[in-house]
């Protein structure tokens, strides 16, 4: 991925309340021609708020905007043609095709019938859908749906995408393709908008990171600096039978300078700024009682660095995101 010194997205001051929530609460940041940015936080942060916003469908009530130089702020819908955008919930038809779903959003950027209908067959096809392109949407898959959405985003080519949340909800197979697909697209130029709120996903294909919790951005940065946070440290996850909130402590109490973690009633996660030392470990906690059924070391990841930076647990994320009913969040 190449990155230009030239930001094509600018914001400075942004913020927008409902009611009582500040939803986000005056942020800074830009986006570079041609990069990868993610956009991550938990359930209600203030991703989709602020995507909403970038891409005209929210009025700020404070703050500037400029996409491509365009004053977003003045005019929100001014530099909607420079944009695709790929909602985290489908806004296609269930009862059109899926060639007609994209003939149409091709119709709806002005694009003449030829062009939009060789570019449906032709993203069709790159998207591996050429076989159900005469199939109704709402007959789709969850991946195919989600593939088509993403289709739809670039029926015209924009130079920008937004992608909110774009691999929820889908299967393991479907995710490892459209995360393929996105690299393909940054290859090829496009300036990806990313929020994701899969911390192992944003580590695998984005540039640069920016941190948002209660509407309020705490970092900034490129993945390989935020790893760098975790330069010579050393983890260990353990499984045991039973009470890893109370083994915790009993390592802790016996070696202060460890960090220990209880991550699950029956996994706990030690970490230390010199290699863990696991026989003593294991024989301490069948001491007590807890048998242990693996000890695995891990390499520190950008879930570590976002835990230590935020002070939210990875997995909390995911859990919020993924309960029934559960939306983007604000």
């Amino acid at each position: 991925m190449t990155i230009q010194d030239a930001s094509i997205i600018e914001v400075h001051g942004l913020a927008k309340r409902f009611g009582d929530v500040q939803a986000v609460a005056g942020i800074d940041f830009d986006v570079r021609e041609g990069e990868l940015f993610g956009f991550l936080g938990p359930n209600g942060a203030g991703k989709s708020t602020t995507i909403n916003m970038l891409i005209g469908l929210a009025r700020a009530d404070a703050g500037t905007i400029r996409i491509a130089g365009i004053d977003g702020s003045k005019n929100p819908k001014a530099a909607q043609h420079l944009m695709g955008v790929v909602p985290d919930e489908s806004n296609l038809y269930p009862e059109l095709t899926g060639f007609e779903n994209l003939s149409f959003c091709g119709a709806l950027y002005g694009m003449p019938k030829r062009d939009r209908e060789a570019r449906a067959k032709e993203l069709l096809d790159r998207f591996g859908l050429a076989k159900a392109a005469n199939r109704k949407f709402g007959g789709y898959s969850k991946g195919m749906k989600r593939k088509l959405t993403i289709a739809a985003g670039i029926i015209h080519a924009p130079p920008i995408l937004f992608m909110d949340e774009p691999t929820t909800g889908i299967d393991v197979a479907s995710a490892r393709q459209i995360r393929q697909l996105i690299a393909d697209l940054n290859t090829a130029g496009t300036t990806i908008f990313l929020t994701t709120h899969y911390i192992e996903e944003a580590q695998r294909l984005c540039g640069r990171i920016a941190f948002i919790v209660r509407g309020r951005i705490v970092r900034t940065d490129t993945v390989e600096e935020l790893m760098r946070r975790m330069d010579g440290r050393h983890v260990v996850r353990f499984a045991v039978s039973s009470g890893a909130a109370e083994v915790c402590e009993a390592i802790v109490a016996k070696w202060p300078n460890l960090h220990c973690q209880a991550v699950a009633e029956d996994h706990i996660r030690v970490e230390s700024s010199e290699p863990v030392r696991v026989g003593p470990l294991v024989r301490l906690l069948e001491d007590r009682g807890a048998e242990v059924s693996e000890a695995r070391k891990l390499r520190p990841s950008l879930e570590d660095v976002f835990v230590e930076i935020t002070g939210i647990e990875a997995g909390a994320m995911k859990q919020e995101k993924e309960q029934p009913g559960k939306g983007g969040g604000r």
